[in-house]
């Protein structure tokens, strides 16, 4: 939220009285699926349920499972949970396609890159390197990479042996 006044479908402002006249259900019932963890309302500071628009929707899916498909509460807590990992699953798919969307991009621009500097390299007749590499030997310096290639470490040894 970018603001304390702003609400979403999970800000948590129905006590359970309305929450049970806009869901259809009786207030008992509700402290029930509570309980069975079919809803997990909110809590305000004197630790009072506080339903929100998306709880309220997921009262109503309850019952028509309970009412209209003759689902026990046990087999609805199980669709309710499968269709929570199922969000869940797509949102971490969406947020994968993206990655991916973004790595093609950066792969693209990659190889752009490594085409423009093969077409410099094979351009070059000189033979002289396409990044200039500091003599170290004229300048009485001992280099950084010693023959095999390996880094002076910042002691002064050659690491990797």
């Amino acid at each position: 939220m970018s603001s304390p006044f702003e609400l979403t479908d999970d800000t948590p402002v129905y006590v359970i009285s309305v929450a049970a006249q806009l869901s259809g259900l009786h207030p008992q019932t509700l402290r029930a699926y509570d309980r069975l963890g079919l809803v997990s309302p909110g809590r305000a500071a004197g630790r009072g349920r506080r339903y929100s628009v998306r709880d309220i929707v997921i009262l109503r899916e309850v019952q028509r499972l309970s009412q209209e498909e003759g689902v026990n509460l046990s087999g609805i807590k199980q669709i309710l949970e499968l269709k929570l990992a199922e969000q869940r699953s797509r949102l971490q798919l969406a947020q994968m396609h993206a990655e991916i969307s973004q790595l093609q991009a950066e792969l693209a621009s990659t190889r752009a890159v490594a085409a423009r500097l093969a077409r410099l390299l094979r351009g070059r007749s000189d033979g002289a390197d396409l990044v200039p590499v500091r003599d170290f030997s004229s300048a009485g310096i001992a280099s950084p990479v010693d023959a095999a290639g390996q880094a002076d470490d910042i002691w002064g040894t050659s690491s990797g042996r």
